[in-house]
């Protein structure tokens, strides 16, 4: 994972997914885009979520399908996706800060406040990311910034936002 920017308290945050450049961003892509047609359509999107273990609901799909689909064609572009990583994380929903929620819980698998690097390794698997316990013990040591081995909502906050 790309290293994160320090969060100056006067600008405005948005959100990167933890993706510092293009090929980042296009690695992410392929990953929703399952049929590699080049677009990401609401099944897909849907069925990538599912594989997560969210109970996401076909309305907040379409709900995520119409913040990114910029164009309105019914499908999410490689440039809507990366429009959409580098967005404003205060126009996307309550403060972006109920789907940063959503995204720390997905992740805190046993629901304890905090993301081991297992349970990292566990849902990047499920994405089919080929890597191993310690390669996400070294991605969560890059933001703990407490030492304690495991990574807050406030320190997945900071990862997930960077100064714009």
């Amino acid at each position: 994972m790309a290293a994160t920017d320090n969060v100056n308290n006067n600008s405005v945050s948005k959100p990167s997914l933890y993706l510092q450049n293009m090929d980042e961003v296009q690695k992410v892509f392929q990953r929703f885009d399952t049929n590699g047609d080049g677009m990401i359509s609401g099944d897909e999107l849907s069925g990538v979520i599912s594989a997560l273990g969210s109970g996401t609901s076909p309305d907040e799909v379409a709900r995520m399908m119409d913040e990114i689909d910029a164009d309105r064609d019914g499908f999410i572009s490689l440039k809507e996706f990366a429009e959409f990583c580098k967005g404003d994380i205060n126009s996307v929903g309550d403060g972006g800060v109920k789907e940063l929620r959503e995204a720390f819980d997905l992740y805190d698998q046993d629901s304890n406040g905090l993301i081991s690097a297992a349970e990292l390794h566990q849902i990047l698997n499920r994405l089919g990311e080929s890597c191993s316990v310690q390669d996400c013990t070294k991605m969560i040591t890059s933001v703990d910034s407490d030492g304690d081995g495991y990574v807050s909502f406030e320190e997945f906050k900071k990862m997930m936002t960077t100064s714009k």
